[in-house]
């Protein structure tokens, strides 16, 4: 009989459990990198099977190993996005995730995670963006920042600091959660009943509308501009979705909209606030974004 088996069972299973506990760090480096929920899940299958596959005796810290794969995994896979986002049709928005069941998605913090903000950290390239999201989101060390991503302290330091400064020329002031859910639930109550006024009196004058569609039909292909265009594109979606009952949901630590019909998630709409009400829309409209919405919804803590 081969004594080393059981011992190589306990050892499997010391590696499967520690990696369980820091799966949702690693889940949410991955998300704010990429902005997709199905591709930071992929990037979290292979650490778990580089993991296995590790000499784990020579790990000292499983956590900081465990990061920096995902981190240059995550790079690898952003960089080949960009290329097949170019072909994307029309505005190209990142996959919601449903942060009721983990609201920080495995972060200390909530930065980095509303969708307008994972919007603008896809302007920045794929190391920038890894660098801002350990600093930012996770609370790394530049040091640490600076092995993960086989970078010198000072150049981190300067790359973190160029992207704080290009989010904050970019980000408007936000207003308490309180006022935010009032105007979203102002917006619902017109949206449901198509009242192209009551809309308009909650949307900011420089509204700006995008929507993913990856080229459904009907779904426009360009932003649109102002309260008047807006509304009126908004009121259309009780035609558009004939039906759809309407709820309010929390993806990605805002409170959003949920459109569904007969069961089946249609859309995902989220907003941001500023004074003189909302000044951004982003509806969610691709099927498969959709059914990544719901599968972060449902996800369990387990043996990966």
């Amino acid at each position: 009989m081969d004594q080393r088996q059981p011992f190589d069972d306990d050892a499997l299973d010391a590696a499967a459990d520690a990696f369980e506990r820091l799966r949702p760090r690693l889940f949410g480096i991955a998300y704010r990198v990429l902005g997709s929920v199905s591709e930071a899940e992929d990037v979290v299958q292979d650490v778990w099977v580089r993991w296995q596959g590790a000499d784990r005796s020579a790990v000292l810290d499983p956590g900081a190993f465990l990061a920096t794969i995902t981190t240059r995994l995550a790079i690898n896979v952003a960089r080949s996005a960009r290329v097949r986002r170019e072909a994307y049709v029309g505005p190209w928005l990142p996959e919601p995730v449903d942060t009721s069941v983990d609201p920080q998605v495995g972060a200390e913090r909530g930065e980095a995670l509303e969708l307008a903000v994972l919007l603008v950290l896809e302007r920045l390239n794929p190391v920038e963006r890894a660098a801002y999201v350990l600093r930012e989101a996770f609370d790394y060390a530049y040091d640490e920042i600076a092995g993960m991503l086989e970078l010198s302290q000072a150049n981190t330091r300067q790359i973190v600091s160029r992207a704080r400064k290009r989010l904050a020329a970019e980000r408007r002031e936000p207003v308490d959660t309180a006022q935010h859910r009032r105007l979203l639930d102002a917006f619902v109550a017109a949206a449901r009943h198509g009242d192209v006024a009551a809309l308009e009196t909650v949307l900011s004058a420089d509204v700006v509308a995008y929507a993913d569609g990856n080229g459904m039909r009907g779904v426009a292909r360009l932003e649109i501009v102002g309260a008047g265009r807006v509304a009126r594109v908004t009121a259309f979606a009780q035609k558009f979705f004939p039906g759809a009952d309407y709820g309010m949901v929390q993806a990605n630590g805002q409170p959003s909209l949920l459109l569904a019909q007969d069961g089946v998630t249609v859309a995902l709409v989220s907003a941001t606030v500023g004074p003189d009400g909302i000044d951004g829309l982003y509806w969610v409209l691709t099927p498969d974004k959709l059914r990544a919405y719901e599968r972060s919804a449902r996800r369990l803590t387990g043996r990966p």
